[in-house]
């Protein structure tokens, strides 16, 4: 049963007849679901690949950012500033594995 830290939590790949089920361990100690019967017939390395992949996509490393409120102008005096228009959030991913910080020696 492999397991693989992302994001600083811990996720375990358990075998499931010929597919594989996909856990993670919670802040309080238990265990939650994020996948089950996944990757059919595939070996326990390619499964657990395919898992970490998967984790990736489901628990992104990164920060949300909103655009401003086009809808509603900043005013001073009779000066309207209007930010730029930005009607979607964005998600700014970056290539690290955590969003702690780094452990001091």
């Amino acid at each position: 049963m492999p397991t693989f830290t992302y994001n600083d939590i811990t996720f375990t790949v358990a075998s499931s007849g010929d597919r594989w089920d996909l856990s993670y361990a919670l802040p309080n100690g238990a265990s939650a679901l994020a996948g089950a019967g996944l990757f059919a017939g595939l070996a326990e390395a390619e499964a657990t690949a395919r898992a970490l992949a998967l984790v990736k996509t489901i628990f992104p490393v990164g920060i949300k950012s909103v655009g401003p409120d086009v809808a509603h102008p900043n005013t001073i005096g009779d000066l309207k500033i209007v930010g730029p228009d930005v009607t979607h959030p964005n998600f700014i991913y970056w290539n690290k594995d955590s969003v702690s910080c780094p452990k001091q020696l």
